[in-house]
């Protein structure tokens, strides 16, 4: 099988919070390697760049009408996407780490695992 047919299989029968926790660990992962690398300000901005544009995702869709995600749960991941896009800033910046978000999303895929998990 090619890898776009495998790749299009996966988009077809992977559920939404795995497809979410893919994406989370893939866009961490490119943070994680910028960190390892020592990159700092300016060099950081592709990853973080892909980071908010994420949490903006996140947070479009916790906004959507329809959202099925109990209403505290929205507020707080549209907060913390709010809070992603200011803290990039800071973190280009040079006033901030990286670290910091990379624990945020850490914690985050540790919250959609568990709940895949609860799922199964």
């Amino acid at each position: 099988m090619s890898l776009a047919a495998y790749q299009s299989v996966r988009r077809l029968s992977e559920a939404p919070r795995d497809t979410e926790h893919r994406l989370m660990g893939q866009i961490t992962g490119e943070m994680i390697n910028a960190r390892d690398a020592q990159k700092e300000g300016a060099q950081l901005a592709e990853p973080l760049h892909r980071n908010r544009e994420m949490w903006n995702l996140f947070s479009a869709d916790c906004a959507a009408p329809g959202n099925q995600l109990p209403d505290q749960l929205r507020a707080s991941l549209i907060s913390l996407a709010l809070w992603v896009d200011r803290f990039s800033s800071e973190v280009i910046a040079g006033r901030e780490s990286i670290e910091d978000l990379i624990d945020v999303n850490r914690t985050v895929m540790e919250g959609l695992a568990t709940h895949r998990l609860a799922d199964a």
